[in-house]
């Protein structure tokens, strides 16, 4: 447990220095160039600036560990210690002055992820956990929804914006959850939709294909605060490799699935 915060300081150090980056290039993210990586997918320099500092931070305090990051070294191959970033997930909101869009640095040990930061920057909250230590928000814990109810759940997802493969099997279990629940909400950063899980904002969330820089964070803050996570079949997610993901409360998990699953 002490090696696993002394990771979590590091990954919050790293953060933060992300955060500063992007938050004082907001003012002018209009003006600032993108480039397309692949379809609907954009990359900036506030991304490869804020990837840069975050791994400035890690390698001078753990020169040991090897950092897989979305924009820089996203072949990286794992080691015993291994930081996952993503430096601005919601880069697309970013660019746009929408203010939704985080930091998230996941920290595994021999392939099991020991620690989690996810920053939300324009809102200034900071979301961690650390294995078997629970999951908070700004130093106070957090646990997921005790809304056991369909009808009165908020569901959480993205939409495969990426990946047009998925897009009719994405409308079927769209059409079959948006039926029986509250409502149905597409912010455009998986990370902060999974720290919402976390902190019971959301009752549930899926998606057809993520990255690990997307998830690999926010699996850990769910499982800490009381949640479940598994794959689109319901199998074990470790959060370090590519794929669909299923996330909510024990209850809300297990409609959800079996609702995308029957759909």
């Amino acid at each position: 447990m002490i090696e696993r915060r002394a990771l979590l300081d590091i990954a919050v150090t790293a953060a933060d220095a992300a955060g500063a980056i992007i938050r004082d290039r907001a003012r002018d993210a209009g003006q600032i160039a993108w480039h397309l990586k692949s379809h609907s997918d954009f990359v900036t320099e506030v991304d490869t600036a804020a990837e840069r500092a975050i791994r400035d931070v890690i390698l001078t305090k753990r020169p040991d560990a090897v950092v897989i990051g979305e924009e820089l070294s996203p072949d990286a191959v794992p080691h015993r210690i291994t930081f996952v970033v993503d430096p601005l997930d919601g880069t697309t909101n970013f660019v746009h002055g929408f203010p939704v869009y985080a930091v998230s640095i996941a920290v595994a040990v021999d392939g099991v992820v020991d620690a989690a930061v996810v920053l939300d920057v324009p809102r200034g909250d900071r979301y961690t956990a650390v294995r078997d230590g629970g999951a908070h928000r700004n130093g106070e814990p957090i646990g997921v929804s005790r809304i056991d109810d369909p009808s009165k759940a908020l569901i959480g997802t993205g939409f495969p914006f990426k990946h047009l493969v998925y897009v009719e099997q994405y409308q079927r279990q769209f059409a079959a959850v948006v039926r029986t629940t509250s409502g149905i909400r597409r912010a455009g950063a998986a990370a902060l939709d999974l720290a919402a899980v976390a902190n019971g904002w959301f009752e549930a969330f899926w998606e057809l294909s993520l990255a690990p820089w997307d998830i690999a964070a926010g699996v850990l803050l769910i499982r800490e605060a009381g949640g479940v996570v598994t794959n689109l079949e319901g199998g074990d997610v470790s959060g370090l490799a590519h794929g669909g993901l299923v996330a909510g409360s024990p209850l809300m998990h297990e409609w959800l699935l079996k609702t995308i699953r029957t759909a």
